[in-house]
């Protein structure tokens, strides 16, 4: 396992401290699951639980079209 030297300001370390007291997990391990978080290459499952969770509330491609109107006139630049 990899060491590593963080200098980090006062208040920064308060919150950090704090934060890592509410999770019930030590600093080390709060910092080490913040950095997988930042750096994880896929979506969480509970992200990806959500893909078409919404097909009931947007419009298909049809519906846009069908409703498009003529585009208003624009101030020339």
């Amino acid at each position: 396992m990899g060491q590593v030297t963080l200098y980090l300001d006062s208040q920064t370390v308060e919150r950090m401290k704090a934060a890592a007291k509410a999770a019930g997990t030590s600093q080390s391990q709060w910092v080490a699951t913040l950095i997988r978080e930042k750096t994880a290459t896929v979506w969480p499952p509970t992200i990806a639980q959500l893909a078409g969770a919404w097909k009931d509330d947007f419009p298909t491609l049809e519906e846009i079209r069908r409703e498009a109107h003529e585009e208003v006139s624009r101030e020339p630049l």
